[in-house]
């Protein structure tokens, strides 16, 4: 039998023909009581196997030497950068330096009327990329639907549905968290542009509160109100919404035309232009596309 090489017994290994953790193709290694390996075995006997062994026991042992210098080498350079780094607030910092930064802060609450910087950055000057980033949770919850929703027919083991309908502990626990739960997360969203908070985290808190509740409860409570047909319909108008207000605004502002959408007075609840709104529609997403995976993992349905 001709001897394989060290590539052609790691293509074996990948297509399922040899066993990387030595016990190959159906041959297992034949030890003494002592470890040692019989003579005169099989795998003695094949020249290629014995070859490959020795190879990838060497592999083995190598491997966390190199593996720990590569990483020892990461660590070291990260290390050397922080140095160089200059200090926190320093004139000399890029951030400091740069145009764009400056005029966020000089300008931001006139422009926007948003008190919260960030909230102004993300859902005004580039609410675009935020408007990406919302249609990437959608694709994604889309990808799952595609994959998991083909078990939308099953029925739920009657052993989980009592496990749901008896665990008190649980239940009385969701009892209490989850109003308070949705009031923080409305309140994190509708606070977005007064201080830190706005669509995505106040989205994590509501996806979160009704990940509990499903958890807590039978779920075809919760799907009464937020079911497929409920979520197409939530998920498709925040998104226009979205899409529609923002291609409106940046066209006025292109062409130098006054919009609708004043800035209000800062730090009024209902100011900010249309950067309350846009953090409503973000959180609406948000907490859809969570419960979404969540209950699509679980039920293989909304």
């Amino acid at each position: 039998m001709a001897k394989k090489s060290f590539r052609e017994t790691l293509r074996e290994w990948d297509e399922g023909n040899f066993d990387f953790t030595m016990k190959t193709a159906g041959i297992p290694l034949p030890e003494n009581e002592d470890g040692k390996e019989k003579e005169g075995s099989e795998w003695s006997r094949t020249p290629h196997l014995r070859t490959a062994g020795s190879e990838i026991k060497a592999f083995s042992k190598l491997y966390p030497v190199f593996a720990g210098l590569l990483l020892f080498a990461v660590i070291t350079f990260l290390l050397l950068v922080i140095v160089e780094m200059p200090p926190f607030n320093s004139p000399d910092t890029p951030a400091n330096r740069s145009e764009v930064t400056w005029r966020y802060i000089r300008s931001g609450l006139s422009e926007t009327g948003a008190v919260n910087i960030v909230a102004g950055v993300i859902l005004d000057y580039r609410a675009f990329d935020t408007l990406g980033e919302s249609h990437v949770l959608f694709a994604a919850t889309v990808a799952v639907m595609i994959l998991m929703l083909a078990k939308r027919e099953e029925e739920e083991p009657e052993e989980e549905l009592s496990i749901l309908r008896n665990d008190l502990i649980l239940q009385n626990t969701a009892k209490v968290l989850v109003p308070f739960l949705l009031m923080f997360g409305a309140y994190i969203i509708l606070n977005g542009h007064l201080g830190p908070g706005g669509g995505f985290s106040g989205g994590a808190v509501l996806g979160g509160a009704l990940i509990l509740y499903s958890s807590a409860f039978h779920p075809g409570k919760l799907q009464k109100i937020l079911n497929m047909k409920s979520y197409r319909i939530i998920v498709l108008l925040a998104l226009s919404f979205y899409s529609g207000m923002k291609c409106y605004s940046f066209f006025s502002g292109a062409n130098g035309l006054e919009t609708i959408f004043g800035t209000g007075t800062p730090g009024a609840i209902l100011s900010a232009g249309l950067i309350l709104p846009l953090n409503i529609a973000v959180g609406l997403v948000v907490a859809c596309t969570m419960y979404g995976f969540y209950a699509i993992f679980t039920r293989g349905r909304i």
